[in-house]
């Protein structure tokens, strides 16, 4: 299986805002004072478009689909928690720990993604698990490794071990679960989603490893990396803060790899860190400020990459 791809769903936003709903366990939420919501949404469709743009003046295939007003649904620019795409042509459709995220999903997209001439087997359903109050956020909660059939997972109450578990068993991936932690105030609390301190490209790895408190975990985690020959490139829980985990590796033209982050996270990072990256892939780094603050996710939150086959 591949690990990257060249095609990507992103879902421009109509109404964003801060989402009181799951502002509760992200902890990178912030409210931006004296903006006004229409100012706020403005500012993030801008980062978006922009963002967009960079994409395809490097030849990644970016479908853009708009959001709708009704039902409100402040968090759509993330649709990679909501669903996944699969190169034997599943569609994975998760259940989301908030209820205003769950309004998210839409069946019009699966039209969009046929019209534009991939293939749609199989729906892999998990949403009804919503219902028992468990939830499992997608490539937010999932890190794959798709070309070594693993699967990276910090358990959060976003992410819950079962249906993981089930997760894995449906996909054959072989599961690596452990427990990420950030410093709220004077806690240790647990991290919302893996993508936030994690990122894995074909060659290397970008790992946050202190924010895994339990070393037996952080050793198991390194040493699978280790084991498939990935470098690993080591980020701070400062730099984490700066969405430097939240970075995806994406093709352009003639199958070119980038490396897709936010500015703030580029410039999080060091020049060795750099230096590190780019002996892999080429940095591609856009604006997202406004976005990274209301909604807490930055780049690859906003990327749900697309691994359907073609007609």
């Amino acid at each position: 299986m591949k690990q990257t791809t060249n095609s990507i769903l992103m879902i421009r936003p109509v109404a964003f805002r801060m989402n009181e709903q799951t502002a509760v366990n992200n902890y990178y939420q912030k409210v931006i004072e004296n903006l006004l919501p229409a100012t706020v949404n403005a500012k993030a469709q801008e980062e978006f478009d922009v963002f967009v743009s960079k994409l395809r003046k490097v030849g990644v295939h970016v479908i853009v689909v708009d959001d709708t007003l009704e039902p409100s649904t402040p968090d759509s620019i993330f649709p990679n928690n909501w669903i996944s795409f699969h190169e034997n042509g599943d569609v994975t459709l998760y259940p989301m720990f908030a209820e205003n995220r769950r309004l998210e999903r839409r069946e019009d997209i699966l039209d969009i993604l046929e019209d534009e001439g991939f293939v749609i087997n199989e729906i892999m359903d998990y949403t009804s698990a919503e219902e028992d109050g468990f939830f499992l956020e997608g490539t937010g909660s999932i890190v794959l490794d798709r070309e070594n059939g693993k699967a990276y997972c910090a358990l959060s109450p976003r992410a819950d071990e079962e249906l993981f578990i089930e997760f894995c068993e449906d996909f054959e991936y072989n599961p690596i679960l452990f427990e990420a932690f950030q410093t709220v105030g004077t806690e240790r609390k647990l991290i919302y989603h893996t993508n936030v301190m994690m990122s894995v490209g074909e060659t290397f790895a970008i790992i946050c490893a202190e924010s895994i408190d339990n070393k037996k975990e952080r050793k198991i985690v390194l040493d699978s990396l280790r084991g498939d020959e990935k470098e690993i490139i080591l980020i701070t829980e400062e730099q984490v803060n700066n969405f430097a985990g939240n970075m995806l590796e994406v093709k352009g033209f003639d199958d070119k790899r980038y490396l897709v982050m936010s500015t703030s996270a580029y410039n999080s990072l060091t020049k060795k860190q750099i230096a590190q990256i780019e002996e892999h892939v080429t940095i591609l780094s856009s604006s997202l400020d406004t976005i990274e603050a209301c909604g807490g996710g930055s780049a690859r939150c906003m990327m749900a990459e697309i691994f359907l086959p073609k007609k």
